[in-house]
């Protein structure tokens, strides 16, 4: 099976503008092809994990791809998906944000000879001229058409701001430049990227004549794949100081049952053949092909030694034993009040419940337990001794963190 029909076996190809003519540039290894992130945090989340994976199951193809850092996008902010205007950051914390992004992608993509390139739209984008730009580009687009895309339609009630709408008309500049300067002749994204992506296609060959040939692709489920991204309690991140490693493999180990098999075929870079044998796994076997997935993909990420820690910490916990890895949170001696310390106020210190109230109706509902025995008195306590040698805590059945007086 060549590259793109595995692509397509997979479930990640959605839509695309010139099937016929993208085949035959990515099985023969010869698309020059861009993916953007715009830097709205200092890490990559898990949101952006599909992406990732298909820029390296294409450039382990030979196929060439374009990292392109959103430094001048992200002074904008996409609106596609959102029901609000993101919140605009500094200068500052966008160059902040794009190195903090660099670091993570070189474990995905091989940026040694030239093989692939990273370039951030700032270097463009924030040198062009308004008018001119109004003059060169905004000819190329139509305002009725630009309302009808979904990006905008869904925030026309509650209101679009003139700079958000600005992003589409950034972004197919983007692939103008990129065409251009580094011969880029196919863009990717998620299905909410449709119409961006159309843009620039458009305006290469509105600019450039028809002989300007681009062509665009979505990726199937992108969409879904940023809620993968998304926990009750925030964010699963790729930097191991903000998401550990363990809870980085808790985290797909927990995934819902009808989600494995998707998350193995779009994530992982098992054999499709292997995969397909455990479609039919049921009950206990359908959790080994969780662990599985949890172990590859935390092994991508982290790397097989932490990934091998995970699995072992994971385990021994679900066995009664003792889990070295369980992520730690030290808390500090001020949180005592007589020696001790409450169940809720550990649950919020450990990062286990948002507030106080989430904490309580945890406790309240049974979902909370320490060192593996139920707690479901809300005034429980724990004395210093026992919290300078740790005290693991579990609410519900996905998170874990031991939590120890410094």
């Amino acid at each position: 099976m060549q590259v793109y029909e595995e692509l397509v076996a997979r479930g990640l190809i959605a839509q695309v503008t010139d099937e016929k003519e993208i085949k035959e540039l990515v099985n023969a290894g010869k698309a020059v092809f861009y993916i953007g992130f715009d830097p709205t945090a200092d890490s990559l989340h898990v949101g952006h994990f599909m992406a990732l994976c298909f820029m390296k199951r294409l450039q382990m193809a030979g196929n060439k791809p374009v990292v392109l850092i959103g430094g001048g996008t992200g002074m904008i902010g996409d609106p596609s998906g959102r029901t609000d205007m993101r919140q605009v950051l500094t200068k500052e914390t966008i160059e902040h944000n794009c190195e903090c992004f660099k670091k993570q992608m070189s474990r995905f993509i091989d940026f040694s000879d030239g093989k692939a390139i990273m370039v951030n739209n700032a270097d463009w984008l924030l040198d062009l001229n308004y008018v001119e730009l109004l003059r060169e580009v905004g000819a190329c687009f139509s305002v009725n058409k630009m309302l009808s895309a979904e990006c905008y339609k869904q925030r026309m009630e509650k209101g679009l701001s003139f700079l958000e709408f600005n992003y589409m008309i950034m972004q197919s500049y983007d692939f103008y430049e990129l065409f251009q300067k580094y011969g880029c002749n196919m863009q990717f994204g998620g299905d909410d990227q449709w119409s961006n992506m159309l843009g620039g296609t458009e305006l290469i060959r509105k600019k450039l004549g028809k002989d300007a040939y681009a062509m665009t692709i979505t990726l199937l489920l992108n969409s879904e794949g940023k809620k993968m991204g998304k926990t009750q309690s925030g964010a699963v991140w790729l930097d191991p100081n903000k998401t550990s490693p363990y809870e980085f493999y808790q985290y797909w180990r927990n995934v819902g049952d009808a989600d494995v098999m998707k998350c193995l075929r779009l994530l992982t870079f098992l054999p499709l053949e292997e995969i397909e044998k455990m479609a039919s796994w049921e009950g206990s076997q359908l959790n080994e092909a969780k662990d599985i997935l949890a172990y590859e993909l935390t092994s991508l990420v982290h790397g097989e030694e932490e990934a091998n820690a995970a699995r072992a910490s994971s385990r021994a916990l679900f066995a009664g034993g003792a889990a070295a890895e369980i992520p730690t949170v030290t808390v500090n001696a001020d949180l005592l009040t007589d020696g001790k310390a409450d169940i809720i106020t550990l649950l919020v210190a450990g990062g286990l419940a948002d507030s106080r109230s989430d904490a309580r109706r945890a406790v309240e509902q049974g979902g909370v337990s320490a060192d593996g025995e139920k707690i479901t008195d809300i005034k429980a306590s724990f004395d210093s001794e026992s919290l300078k040698n740790g005290i693991v805590f579990k609410k519900g059945k996905k998170a874990f963190k031991k939590i120890v007086l410094e």
